[in-house]
């Protein structure tokens, strides 16, 4: 079985070259039109190919994206061995015991439910943050290190076909609550 970081890696290469790729293509076209155009005016007509060109997306956005690319993948492979997960809490169930465990190395600490789509995972020493200082000075900061693993669960449970919005909350670092919302199929 791949360890996390070879699907992160892995992962990390294509997206940066998807990218980069994106951004030369923009780029070239963008100079060829610029050499045509009639004045300041005509810029406006090809705002989406500045973008596309010059402007990338957040960080966030593509963590996130990492995330969830990497935990479709990891999902599959770690619930080969899973017996038939029926019910959507079923499904939530495992997450939080088997995927979190490959992932993470441990269960999560608390699992709440409204028994209407909405799930509340929490962990109280949440691995991307134990190096942070306990607290709640740095719960500003901590949301880059928390995109990743919100696109991981979201990708585990679209590889369970489960659709999903996760958001984390913190209130002191480094315990993370994660709200998972099902959306409907």
């Amino acid at each position: 079985m791949a360890f996390p970081f070879d699907i992160l890696h892995s992962e990390i290469i294509r997206t940066a070259l998807e990218g980069e790729k994106d951004r030369c293509e923009a780029k070239e076209q963008f100079g060829t039109i610029i050499e045509n155009l009639n004045g300041p005016a005509d810029i406006d007509k090809y705002d989406g190919l500045v973008r596309k060109a010059f402007l990338h997306a957040n960080a966030e956005t593509k963590l996130e994206t990492i995330g969830y690319r990497v935990g479709r993948q990891l999902v599959e492979k770690v619930s080969k061995e899973a017996p038939k997960l029926v019910t959507e809490l079923e499904i939530v169930k495992f997450i939080c015991k088997d995927f979190w465990s490959s992932v993470f190395g441990k269960q999560v600490d608390n699992l709440r439910t409204n028994h209407q789509g909405v799930y509340v995972v929490q962990d109280g020493r949440f691995t991307t943050l134990r190096t942070f200082p306990e607290g709640d000075q740095y719960v500003k900061e901590s949301g880059y290190f928390l995109a990743f693993p919100c696109g991981l669960l979201r990708g585990a449970l679209a590889g369970l076909n489960i659709r999903a919005v996760v958001t984390p909350t913190i209130e002191s670092v480094p315990s993370v609550k994660f709200h998972i919302q099902i959306q409907a199929k």
